[in-house]
């Protein structure tokens, strides 16, 4: 099924994939750092990496891709040796079938591309700064892959069992794609592929809290990314396997006292619903075998566009320490 979207507008050219090759956008957006396509199990992952200090994997979310750390990974790739990944089904990584059961969207199976790609760099262990859907991926790598993990940090989520169990009308209202997304296909993919660019755009204007956080630069990129048949219908097969094979396996977890082991810094933004939902310490130290330690910083949900600087200050204390 291929869907267009219902009126032109004037980024036609990103949704028909008509912009600056990917080369291009790295060039422009991570000086320095070289691109490649790893070849895991079972899917193919767009890479960005640069640096040669302790190695260190960033992990983005939706509708977003690894273009979410354009602001500090070269700060970052100064100290450490810096992966950058587009989880499968986002970016420029494939996007294969969901499966019966939406298995290969489970976080456990994005998860595992991500050890893959770093034992392909070379990288047994590692620390991983995450945010949103790339910090549900963290999360079940540290509890498939505990010995893979130095330290974690999880940006604006609490745990994903956490948050269905507690569904109320204010979490039901401010994250509606939790409960959108996760409709029988194809309802939200066509009503999406209808005009994915308002979609997309209206996602942006409900969770950015620091207008002009997002770049055009990036908004070109998350566009062009996002705004296909592909795209769409392998980010609503994350959410219904976030709600349906998933669970079982956090619940599976939390029968057999599973919890991450590494510690763990929690950073959410103030103005975003997160903590104004849960006390977002108390939520991981209830999972979190270790030292958990973190903060609310001044932004909404896009942290690292939106507080740069105080995010990689916080990320190089952390992984310093």
């Amino acid at each position: 099924m291929r869907l267009s979207p219902r009126r032109k507008t004037s980024s036609q050219s990103v949704i028909s994939g008509k912009t600056a090759p990917r080369k291009e956008v790295a060039e422009s957006l991570f000086p320095g750092f070289e691109v490649e396509e790893v070849q895991v199990s079972s899917a193919r992952i767009h890479t960005l990496r640069k640096g040669d200090g302790p190695p260190l994997l960033l992990l983005h979310g939706y509708p977003q891709t690894h273009v979410i750390w354009h602001k500090i990974a070269g700060s970052l790739a100064e100290k450490f040796s810096v992966v950058l990944a587009d989880l499968r089904g986002y970016g420029d990584s494939s996007k294969p079938g969901g499966g019966e059961r939406h298995e290969n969207y489970s976080f456990r199976a994005m998860a595992q591309d991500q050890v893959e790609v770093m034992r392909y760099f070379g990288h047994g262990k590692f620390f991983i700064a995450s945010h949103d859907r790339g910090a549900r991926v963290a999360h079940r790598l540290c509890l498939d892959h505990p010995t893979s993990v130095r330290k974690v940090c999880f940006m604006d989520i609490i745990p994903t069992l956490t948050m269905y169990r507690d569904t109320s009308k204010d979490f039901a209202t401010k994250y509606m794609w939790w409960f959108f997304l996760i409709q029988k296909e194809p309802l939200p993919e066509h009503m999406i592929g209808c005009d994915p660019e308002f979609f997309l755009d209206k996602h942006f204007q409900v969770q950015n809290g620091t207008p002009g956080a997002i770049t055009p630069e990036a908004m070109v990129e998350y566009r062009r990314c996002f705004c296909n048949s592909d795209a769409i219908h392998a980010s609503c097969e994350d959410y219904r396997a976030a709600a349906t094979i998933d669970l079982e396996m956090d619940e599976a977890d939390e029968k057999a006292d599973r919890r991450v082991k590494a510690p763990v810094l929690a950073l959410w933004g103030a103005k975003g619903e997160i903590g104004k939902l849960w006390h977002v310490l108390d939520a991981w130290r209830s999972y979190s075998k270790s030292a958990v330690a973190g903060r609310a910083l001044d932004s909404g949900h896009y942290l690292a566009e939106e507080q740069p600087e105080e995010v990689l200050s916080e990320l190089k204390r952390f992984f310093d320490e």
